[in-house]
């Protein structure tokens, strides 16, 4: 093949190495329109799993890149005075500059052709000339800007500025620190690539950025390889307690907002983007060299094994798009969680350092206690003494108890005079079971099964306020005597049978109304209507498809804040524990909060305060008969994932709403609203609007959606992203979900008490062994295993 390389990066470097390896008969040109030492940038850091492909492809290369390695396995986090290390972390880093003059000889060793100090064609030209053209031109490609309407870009501009830098200070181990100045909060990210350099990254919010005067001497643009050099002597001034007399080195260092890069496809024709070209993903996860040297690897291996060049391309995207997905996800909630910083600064320095090392969600609590037992240990006993000393978990206020500490999620929980046992909830979820609003049998061991199962709390599902209320024909209800007569049955079985509470939570469906029942067409009306829907203003779920709803009246809302009255007060008859306002999904409630449902004119429509005002009158007077020693949540849609809707921001404003009106926790939950929506869906994804909620506000918060381990769970109780975890396909799963994961990490005890006749099965079944017992000589050798905590040492 002919084959035009567009930039001369790693990543185009290395391809054009693989593919000249794999057939000598390519004919490969690369263009870079630098010169062979005119590199930017500092170190780059990869992955043990980047290595071995490296290794395993190309052992000349990578024998070439290990001798150049600065090695160490601590992050050394410097926060409030206080230094907190975390081990077995297994770094490995490198001047970029070394990098690209190995994969530079790599290539004049194997015939490839460079072009220095070249621009390279247009790609639409190349293209007719080359079989294939790989566009790894970076993340502002020219290349891809030329086809718009092929790769259909999408450039996600962030809010932190960030500059890098280098320093002759050698860092012995990756550091994070976390500088709290009198312009705002700032942070550096130093690491050490070779024997003599560190890389050393400033970022901030803008508002600090400003406030330090960064605005008035930061030029709007900079010629290509020229530095900030004003802005760079006010970080030596600034960071001089951290640098002690060593410089900073610029290389075109400048302030810059992270762009993250998505594309709708990566390939056009015989055209393919690789790299930064194709997608970023923000550096705090060190993923940029790491990614585009893996596209480079995959496009080299599809090229050899596929029968045509489309089936290649297709098969490297095919390959690729899922990996460099999951990498966007976990980099997005990094940056986002710098971006927050500001929010975590109350958190001391133990549940701090866990939260910035467990914050893009790919290292969790399960993943530390192997890497570092004895940091996951401290923290660990660290936040049994927190919930003590705060008052929320019972015991003396004594200090760290004798470790090993529970588990997290095995920290009991107080909401005013109710305890719960631990931090998991069974989410309400529909179970489209009931028979005119009563619950059967069914219920009695759905809800029942669950609370044998070991969670502190379990929730029914929307219980409807009304007839009329209801989503369907098969939904719970509480508006008649036989509704709590049996819905007290269900209540009874869990305070005598089991160490669980149970909760209640009302609703109405609102527009959403006369329906079918799930499993015969979610949202899709009832054959002939069957019964009048209710919204705050006139309009249907899927327009041509969903009842027109009926405004409400006034006088509605009266009888309908009645009617939420009439069942919290059934409901405290029937015993629950808990009761929950549902005020999420696109529910009655829900509907006047947001702006896509709510389009009143009246004093309940309009401002964000305004279209507060229902649902604040019906939690204020539902508060006021619900018992005063029991606890009231409320579940909110922290974002109706659609412009134009409810955000982030007004989340925190609407939690910040019921908190002063009295509510005791926020139960964080997104979407449903509108059938428009576009969801970020992915493993525990909207814990992060818990987060912020709990840390802005100061209000204890539930996590919900996609939490499906325990390792979830406990990291995220720990890091202080929210109080309580629920769950609900997993308990669907398993009913005994909770107990199997106190068996699964060896707790017994408090909070995870079997029922007395399960006991029996307390203990994971045994399976067959897969390995002999070791020699009983070796097993005393080996002892306890012990945490890596090497630390670059430069001879």
């Amino acid at each position: 093949m002919r084959i035009a390389c567009i930039g001369g990066g790693p990543g185009g470097l290395y391809f054009a190495a693989l593919m000249m390896q794999l057939d000598s008969t390519h004919e490969i040109t690369v263009w870079e329109r630098n010169a062979p030492d005119d590199t930017f940038g500092f170190g780059v850091v990869l992955s043990d799993e980047t290595l071995g492909g490296i290794e395993l492809a190309d052992p000349t290369v990578y024998r070439a890149m290990a001798r150049e390695f600065a090695c160490w396995d601590d992050i050394d986090i410097h926060y409030r005075g206080e230094v907190v290390t975390s081990g077995g972390h297994g770094f490995a880093a490198m001047s970029r500059v070394r990098l690209l003059q190995i994969l530079q000889e790599r290539c004049r060793g194997l015939g490839v052709t460079v072009r220095f100090r070249e621009e390279a064609p247009p790609a639409a030209t190349l293209a007719r000339e080359f079989d294939l053209v790989v566009a790894a031109d970076g993340v502002n490609s020219p290349t891809r800007s030329a086809h718009p309407d092929v790769f259909a870009p999408d450039l996600d501009v962030r809010r932190c500025k960030f500059m890098w830098l280098g320093t002759d200070l050698v860092f012995d181990a990756f550091k994070f620190y976390i500088v709290e100045t009198e312009h705002g909060v700032m942070q550096i990210h130093g690491y050490p690539y070779d024997t003599t350099m560190s890389t050393f990254l400033v970022e901030m919010n803008e508002d600090s950025w400003r406030a330090a005067g960064f605005d008035r001497v930061a030029p709007a643009e900079l010629p290509p390889g020229e530095s900030d050099l004003e802005s760079i002597a006010m970080c030596e001034k600034l960071f001089a307690g951290i640098l002690g007399g060593h410089a900073l080195v610029p290389n075109n260092s400048k302030w810059a907002n992270f762009t993250t890069v998505r594309n709708r496809t990566w390939r056009n024709r015989n055209l393919v983007l690789l790299g930064d070209a194709a997608h970023t993903a923000h550096w705090s996860i060190g993923s940029g060299t790491k990614l585009a040297m893996e596209d480079a690897l995959a496009l080299a291996a599809s090229l050899h094994e596929q029968p045509s060049l489309d089936a290649a391309l297709r098969a490297y995207e095919d390959e690729r798009r899922p990996v460099v997905a999951s990498t966007q996800r976990a980099a997005q909630a990094s940056l986002e969680w710098f971006e927050n910083l500001g929010q975590y600064l109350h958190q001391e320095p133990p549940q701090f350092a866990f939260n910035i090392l467990t914050r893009s969600r790919r290292v969790t609590h399960d993943n530390l206690r192997l890497r570092d037992p004895e940091f996951a240990g401290r923290v660990g006993a660290w936040f049994a003494d927190h919930e003590v000393r705060r008052g929320v978990a019972p015991g003396p206020v004594t200090g760290p108890p004798p470790r090993p500490a529970a588990p997290p999620m095995f920290t009991p929980f107080r909401l005013r005079d109710l305890e719960l046992k631990n931090r998991v909830i069974v989410s309400a979820m529909d179970m489209y079971s009931a028979t005119d609003g009563s619950p059967t049998d069914f219920h009695l061991v759905h809800l029942g099964s669950k609370a044998l199962g070991g969670a502190a709390l379990v929730m029914t599902e929307m219980v409807c306020v009304s007839e009329a209320g209801r989503i369907t024909p098969g939904c719970g209800g509480m508006y008649t005597p036989e509704h709590e007569a049996a819905w007290e049955r269900i209540v009874d079985f869990v305070h005598a049978h089991t160490t669980a509470k149970i909760g209640l939570q009302l609703g109405h469906s609102g527009r959403k109304g006369s329906t079918k029942l799930m499993w015969d067409g979610m949202d899709e009306p009832l054959p002939d209507g069957n019964w009048e829907v209710f919204a705050p203003s006139p309009v249907p779920y899927r327009p041509e498809v969903n009842q027109v709803p009926r405004e409400l009246t006034h006088a509605d809302m009266d009888e309908i804040r009645d009617q939420f009255v009439r069942a919290a007060r059934m409901g405290e008859q029937a015993g629950f524990d808990l009761l929950e306002l549902h005020c999420a999904h696109g529910y009655l409630l829900s509907s006047f909060i947001s702006p896509v449902t709510n389009h009143r004119r009246d004093s309940y429509g309009g401002s964000l305060a305004n279209r507060l005002r229902y649902p604040l009158e019906v939690f204020r007077t539902v508060r006021d008969v619900w018992p005063a020693h029991k606890p009231m949540t409320v579940r909110i849609s922290a974002t109706d994932w659609v412009e134009g809707g409810v955000t982030e921001d007004d989340a925190v404003r609407i939690a910040a709403a019921f908190a002063e009106a009295g509510a005791d926790v926020i139960d964080v939950s997104t979407g449903q609203v509108t059938p428009e929506e576009r969801p970020a869906f992915g493993r525990s994804y909207q814990t992060p609007y818990a987060d912020r909620i709990r840390n802005e506000v100061g209000i204890a918060t539930i996590a919900v959606g996609v939490i499906s381990s325990y390792d979830d769970v406990n990291s995220i109780i720990l890091a202080g992203r929210a109080d309580l975890c629920a769950l609900g396909r997993v308990h669907l799963y398993d009913p005994q979900w909770t107990l199997h994961a106190a068996a699964e990490q060896g707790h017994q005890g408090p909070g995870a008490e079997w029922p007395v006749q399960f006991q029996a099965g307390s203990r994971r079944p045994q399976t067959g062994r897969t390995e002999g017992p070791k020699p009983r000589l070796q097993l005393i050798r080996e002892g306890e295993p012990q945490t890596r905590h090497q630390r670059w040492r430069p001879a």
